[in-house]
């Protein structure tokens, strides 16, 4: 430990951060998770990143590699472990203005680029928070406002700088290690750590954006009225229907029209104004780096329980049923239901590691309190998801709080994984990329089935 340790202090040209240290209390913790690491590295090259990967094997610690820190499960800290935090490397920059080809930093968060794309007239489809790493929610995926016209976050990237396992750097793209580029569009990060992402941006004008309430009385006809408008809306428009906490709450429907021209976004949104009663609109033109909200960060003490799944067509009535009934309960856990389809539907299934093309809709349940709070939610929690079990599938990593056997396998099918073992295989055999949504590099799968 003492040479690796002297090794990495004299390699390292970043901020060393240690408990006792001025900056570690709030240095040690996720967004949503208390840890105790025993060295927080902040990196200010690719340089530290391959020095730091270096300490963490040599001195035998479990690593942590944090973007924007707001995974649900706590990746992005540990106890007695390195975490490599990559906040400082939050470069954004247009590289080819003629493609609108855009280098982010693997540390920048999704306002970053949204500030930065804004002056140009350009965005990427992204997720829905300001605070959220660029580089965590696009390598699980990325639905945000803009997902049924230009698919997922991880669809707009066309290369990656990747520091693997050896510390090497490597490129990933589709001429260039193109079974790593594959892994990393939605198989995690268990291959090693992007320092640097090109994404694709696009154009955009300002954007329709805001919320129609109706009350909760109506969810058994609004939820399936605006899935059925969806099906066939313009891909132009995105929505999440949101509800929770009883039968006064309202049923929120949370829209984002990509475009400037009023006639035809109120084309696509005015259909469900029609669902039912309206109690409030706020539909409002505006930037769309105003979309994103900013993230919360809750006091100590609080805990998230939070679990996702997809839906495909012909269960979207049933599971809507169920979901309206469970949110008119007085202890009802948070509920969103977000639209996908569109472009992401439109990627073979096979060109990225995102395994659930298919899928109409994704969901969350997501319940937050104290410890006994939680634990108190969780026998209604369990007896929902069993109702839903026979109706829904898979699960959208950046919305899950655990990193079970069951997670993995319902995030990966068993063909997904198999191809990402191989890869993991190749560039990390030791499994140092543990701390996540883990691929493993034996030759094994997950939930008691065998490869």
């Amino acid at each position: 430990m003492s040479s690796a340790l002297e090794t990495l202090r004299r390699d390292f040209g970043g901020d060393i951060i240690e408990p006792g240290g001025a900056d570690y209390e709030s240095a040690a913790r996720s967004v949503l998770a208390s840890g105790d690491p025993a060295y927080v590295l902040r990196p200010k090259s690719v340089g530290d990143v391959q020095a730091g990967i270096g300490f963490a094997t040599h001195a035998g610690l479990s690593l942590s590699v944090r973007g924007g820190g707001h995974g649900f499960a706590g990746f992005g800290t540990n106890d007695d472990g390195v975490v490599i935090d990559l906040g400082t490397l939050a470069n954004v920059e247009i590289i080819d203005k003629e493609r609108h080809l855009v280098r982010i930093g693997g540390g920048a968060t999704w306002g970053q680029v949204a500030a930065a794309l804004a002056p140009h007239g350009l965005a990427i489809s992204s997720g829905d928070t300001k605070g959220v790493g660029v580089g965590g929610l696009t390598l699980t995926g990325g639905i945000g406002w803009k997902v049924r016209k230009y698919g997922l976050a991880l669809d707009s990237v066309v290369a990656a700088e990747v520091v693997t396992a050896s510390g090497e750097l490597v490129q990933a793209s589709a001429k260039e290690n193109p079974e790593l580029f594959w892994a990393i569009r939605g198989g995690g990060g268990s291959f090693g750590i992007v320092t640097a992402f090109e994404f694709l941006a696009h154009p955009t004008t300002d954007v329709f954006h805001g919320k129609i309430a109706f009350p909760a009385s109506e969810a058994a006809t609004v939820l399936p009225g605006w899935a059925d408008h969806l099906r066939t809306a313009a891909e132009e428009l995105t929505s999440i229907a949101a509800f929770a906490g009883g039968p006064e709450a309202p049923i929120e429907i949370y829209v984002a029209f990509d475009g400037d021209d009023p006639q035809r976004a109120a084309q696509a949104i005015d259909p469900i104004r029609r669902l039912g009663t309206v109690i409030d609109d706020d539909i409002a033109l505006k930037p769309y780096a105003d979309t994103l909200v900013d993230g919360m960060t809750p006091p100590p003490g609080i805990r998230f329980v939070t679990r996702s799944a997809f839906v495909d067509e012909e269960s979207v009535g049933e599971v809507l049923r169920i979901l309206a009934g469970v949110g008119a309960l007085e202890r009802s856990p948070f509920i969103a239901v977000r639209s996908v389809g569109g472009a992401v539907s439109r990627v073979p299934d096979a060109a990225t590691a995102y395994a659930h093309r298919r899928a109409e809709l994704m969901f969350v349940t997501a319940t937050a309190g104290p410890k006994p709070v939680v634990e108190a939610a969780r026998p209604a929690l369990e007896a929902l998801w069993g109702r839903l079990a026979p109706h829904v599938n898979g699960a959208y990593a950046n919305f899950l709080d655990s990193a079970t056997e069951e997670d993995v396998a319902a995030i990966y099918p068993a063909e997904t994984y198999r191809r990402l073992a191989a890869v993991k295989r190749q560039y990390d055999p030791g499994n140092l990329f543990a701390r996540n949504h883990n691929i493993r590099p034996q030759e094994a799968l997950r939930a008691g089935e065998a490869v």
